[in-house]
Parts: structure tokens; C-alpha cells; sequence
């Protein structure tokens, strides 16, 4: 009874920091949140392992989340491959798809925009070198929040990819509470900062 009660107590947590952070979010004005993006990619391009990398995992950016679709057609641009994650709802999985256009992406899960292509077009998680994490909140030891459905957690536990995060610091709290299947990031990037940690293995 004690562990489901120490459970319910680290949901209940979740779900009050996820309502705070993305209320914080959802307030930046347009303005504000322009300059954000600006800097946030600038300070991603400065990555080596972003500079340096072939294949890189991004998601679409949706709502008020860090704008990534100017990163992926700056990537498609530049020549880079770039690889979108589409929810698998039957296995609760993501499968990965290389897009090469912009309009290969179509309203998926929830309304986000996800690849609609062939097998023949699908990745395997191996073949990225850097995964692009979305995430409701973090923190200064590298812990994310996600939005609570655990598809990351599954991806990520089956790379050796290095991670970012980017972050409005809005995002930023002082502490998340972390379970066991919970992944770490690798590098946090927000319109401040970015943040470098020894590993994201679990806590």
C-alpha cells in the first residue's frame, strides 16, 4: 500500500508541475517567443555534435513547444537527413520515418505533424546520431518531463544517441523527481544556456 501511495504522490507531482510549466509556456508572447527560437537555434547549429552529425531524429514542433520546423528546413537545406517520428498506436511505439520535403508531413496523433510515407522510408533508431527531445519540463541535473505517454523513454533506451532537449528557461524547474524508466538527457539547450551532462542513463 505504501509503494502505491508514494506512486500516486509522484503522479499527482507530475501532472501539477506539467499544468504549471506548460501554463508558463503557453504565456510567452509571440514577440518573445520569436527571440527565443532565434536563440535557441543558434546555440543548436553551435553543437559539434549537432554541426557534425548525418541523421538526426527531430520531432514538429506543435502548439506552444520550441519552434523545430525552421531547424528541419534549415537541416533538409543544408543537406542533412532528417527523421520524423510517427506514433505506432497499436504498439505505443514511434517508428521513424526520413521525410525530404516539408509537405510529407501531415496532421497525425493529437494533431501533430507526422511523416505518411512508405516502409521503404522508415530508420531504424541505430542509424541516428542525434535525437532531438521534446519535453514539457527539465532540469539542472538533466532530468525531463515529458507529456506523459512514455514514447521517448521507449525510444531512447535503444540508443546510443546523443540527446537535446530544447527549452524555453520557462521550462526550467528546480527539480524533477524521477523513476526508474525515466531517461536523462545529454545536453539541454534553451534561449539562455546549454547545459552538458555526463550521461542519461537512469537515475
Amino acid at each position: 500500500m505504501e509503494d502505491r501511495g508514494q506512486e500516486s504522490s509522484l503522479f499527482n507531482e507530475k501532472r501539477l508541475m506539467r499544468k504549471e510549466v506548460l501554463s508558463r509556456r503557453d504565456a510567452i508572447s509571440e514577440e518573445l517567443r520569436n527571440a527565443k527560437d532565434r536563440a535557441i537555434g543558434e546555440r543548436l547549429a553551435e553543437l559539434p555534435e549537432f554541426h557534425t552529425s548525418r541523421t538526426i531524429l527531430f520531432y514538429a514542433s506543435f502548439r506552444s513547444e520550441v519552434d523545430t520546423l525552421t531547424l528541419l528546413r534549415q537541416s533538409l537545406a543544408e543537406g542533412k537527413r532528417a527523421v520524423l517520428p510517427k506514433v505506432d498506436r497499436a504498439s505505443g511505439l514511434l517508428a521513424l520515418y526520413e521525410i525530404k520535403s516539408m509537405e510529407e508531413l501531415v496532421p497525425g496523433y493529437l494533431g501533430i505533424p507526422e511523416p505518411q510515407l512508405s516502409e521503404e522510408r522508415s530508420v531504424d533508431i541505430a542509424a541516428v546520431d542525434v535525437v532531438i527531445v521534446p519535453g514539457v519540463a527539465f532540469d539542472g541535473q538533466g532530468n525531463r518531463l515529458g507529456y506523459g505517454k512514455g514514447f521517448y523513454d521507449k525510444l531512447l533506451c535503444r540508443t546510443a544517441a546523443r540527446t537535446v532537449a530544447l527549452a524555453y528557461e520557462e521550462q526550467m524547474v528546480e527539480r524533477i523527481l524521477s523513476e526508474d524508466h525515466d531517461m536523462k538527457m545529454d545536453i539541454i539547450v534553451t534561449d539562455r544556456r546549454i547545459l552538458r551532462f555526463d550521461g542519461r542513463k537512469k537515475n
